[in-house]
């Protein structure tokens, strides 16, 4: 079966996806940020497995479950009751926050405990293809490894113990765990990787993280104190992205890493989206990736003016020919002519496709029918 994994946008999110690859293969991540876009996020994925003609399995990891996150995991539930047998969709959800527990008594889905393990709690949603799991004591990473027989088409050829052990101790606070120190080793690591380089979004996202977070797991396996990770990093970071540009036509080692990063994402379809008057659309770039990627589309060639949309509603636009402002203005912005910014209306956007619906209409507002025709202006003729 297809699998998609909605997970957290944290190290602990990011350790539950790379277990997941290492046992499956996972068509496709979502990260979110924030536990109040998860139930948007679902709902487009209900929606979405709603008009698949084949069973699907959804794995969502580290996500507290809110209000409209429940109501989701309910909607699954019915869609699933409408669907024949053979085509049913698989629901996994491994949890580890105590708030979930409390809201899903709250909303009427009372967890029980397990008999035969301690601390874990089950939701009866009475579809066995449906598994929910919160478990308090453990890290969504390990949950997600423990769990494996859940969602996995194969066991981990890598060894994951000491990642494992790392993130469960820095996220569950472990202080007196021998691998804390470390835990919190890598979390700095994870931070300085995870949003900078290849973005959120980009085919190569995923597996970048994963395979610096294991790269660094091993190298605390092996004994490396903090600070010995802490030197190899920029290492590691760079035996990754050299694997990653290994076949790249344009790759320039004498470049710095970010630079040498920006040529092949500016290749990639991935990143940007093109609205109807060609500006290309990026969603929740970093700035300096933003800067760098978009110069090299607007040298290309590919577009002449480009918009970069954050999560908390601010855009940024860029253009080589003086229009960056004209779009800018449309959001209550300003800037220069080629540089400028605003904000959306709404304040905020958990998507790219979310992002698109609500500038599109603004950049590109639709014309009422006949207002093309030559007859038209006669409505308002007074001569």
């Amino acid at each position: 079966m297809r699998l998609t994994q909605i997970t957290h946008h944290d190290l602990d999110g990011y350790g539950a996806s790379t277990v997941a690859a290492a046992c499956a293969t996972v068509e496709r991540v979502i990260h979110v940020p924030r536990y109040s876009d998860v139930g948007p996020v679902l709902e487009d994925e209900v929606k979405r497995l709603g008009r698949a003609a084949e069973g699907e399995t959804l794995l969502m990891t580290d996500l507290g479950l809110e209000e409209q996150t429940i109501a989701g995991l309910k909607k699954f539930a019915a869609l699933n009751r409408r669907r024949e047998e053979g085509r049913k969709h698989r629901l996994v959800v491994l949890d580890h926050h105590a708030s979930s527990l409390d809201q899903l008594r709250r909303l009427g889905l009372d967890p029980s405990a397990d008999a035969g393990r301690p601390g874990l709690n089950r939701v009866d949603m009475e579809d066995p293809e449906i598994a929910i799991l919160i478990e308090e004591d453990i890290c969504a990473t390990r949950m997600t490894f423990e769990h494996r027989a859940l969602f996995a088409t194969h066991e981990p050829q890598t060894d994951l113990t000491s990642l494992l052990a790392a993130i469960d101790a820095v996220d569950i606070w472990r202080k007196d765990s021998p691998a804390f120190r470390g835990g919190l080793a890598l979390d700095e690591m994870f931070w300085e990787a995870v949003s900078s380089f290849v973005p959120v979004g980009h085919p190569w996202h995923d597996r970048f993280v994963s395979d610096i977070l294991l790269a660094a797991a091993e190298t605390l396996r092996t004994g490396a104190s903090p600070a010995e990770l802490e030197q190899r990093a920029t290492a590691i970071r760079t035996g990754v992205v050299e694997a990653l540009l290994r076949d790249a036509p344009d790759d320039d080692p004498a470049l710095t890493t970010r630079m040498r990063l920006a040529r092949a994402l500016a290749r990639s379809d991935a990143l940007f989206r093109p609205l109807k008057d060609g500006t290309l659309l990026s969603f929740a770039l970093d700035s300096g990736t933003f800067q760098r990627v978009s110069d090299l589309i607007m040298d290309a060639g590919r577009a002449t003016r480009v918009v970069n949309v954050q999560r908390m509603g601010t855009l940024s636009f860029r253009s080589n020919n003086g229009t960056a402002l004209d779009g800018a203005r449309l959001f209550r912005g300003g800037g220069h002519r080629d540089a400028a910014g605003g904000r959306l209306q709404n304040g905020s956007a958990f998507s790219m496709a979310d992002a698109i619906a609500q500038v599109e209409p603004v950049l590109n507002p639709e014309k009422p029918a006949g207002a093309d025709s030559p007859f038209a202006a006669l409505k308002n003729w007074k001569g």
